[in-house]
């Protein structure tokens, strides 16, 4: 197989991105902020050290593309294809990732607080040590998944699909889990803080702590004896 064409150290207008596609290229310490890449096919690329900052990549195919410590605050990914992409100690803060594909997708170490991942097609995409603070996930499935240091803190996690889950050092305090689905998940390692007692029903079939549960009684004025 013919190695990636390498890039070090470029700023780089669309013009000249587009001029690279066809086959992957490796780009390092590179600038792309506030670029407008929207559309174009870049699949396969490796970005390393980059700056995306509000670059524009709106339905960019980004198929199987690996991303390592860039950082891309306020990029624009809407419709964006990021299908079995590789993303590590990236920075995605206020993301909009709006109805992208990202099935098979891993974010490892990424900074993604008030990302929005709302109508994405996320099929086996994972998270680990992750911060989502604040980020959107309506209907997301982590059915069966080991989470490890995620924080959920503060998210939109209506109708969330947890379901079997291990949640090793998560953190889920004071997200919105309306509808969200619990059974069988084991919650032990996990930060409930904020917990209610009107969401106690979430959790039925979940494993939680006798902290956890302390905390649930708590709610009622009550004190285990």
């Amino acid at each position: 197989m013919e190695p990636d064409r390498m890039i070090t150290d470029q700023t780089l207008t669309r013009a000249e991105v587009a001029a690279l596609t066809g086959t992957p290229v490796h780009l390092i310490d590179c600038d792309l902020a506030d670029a407008d890449l929207s559309g174009l096919d870049l699949s396969g690329w490796r970005f390393e050290r980059c700056d995306v900052r509000r670059a524009e990549l709106a339905g960019v195919r980004l198929e199987g593309a690996q991303w390592q410590s860039c950082r891309a605050g306020m990029a624009g990914l809407v419709r964006a294809d990021l299908t079995d992409a590789v993303f590590a100690s990236c920075d995605f803060n206020n993301v909009p990732f709006r109805m992208a594909r990202l099935a098979g997708a891993r974010f490892t170490g990424c900074k993604l607080t008030g990302a929005d991942l709302s109508d994405a097609t996320a099929i086996d995409v994972q998270f680990e040590e992750c911060l989502l603070i604040g980020a959107r996930l309506p209907g997301f499935s982590f059915k069966r998944q080991t989470l490890r240091k995620v924080d959920f803190g503060q998210a939109d996690l209506r109708k969330a699909d947890f379901r079997e889950a291990v949640l090793d050092g998560c953190s889920l305090r004071d997200a919105n889990l309306a509808g969200a689905r619990f059974d069988k998940a084991d919650l032990r390692a996990s930060d409930l803080g904020g917990l209610r007692l009107v969401d106690a029903s979430l959790f039925r079939g979940a494993v939680i702590s006798r902290e956890q549960a302390a905390l649930l009684i708590a709610e009622l004025g009550l004190r285990l004896g």
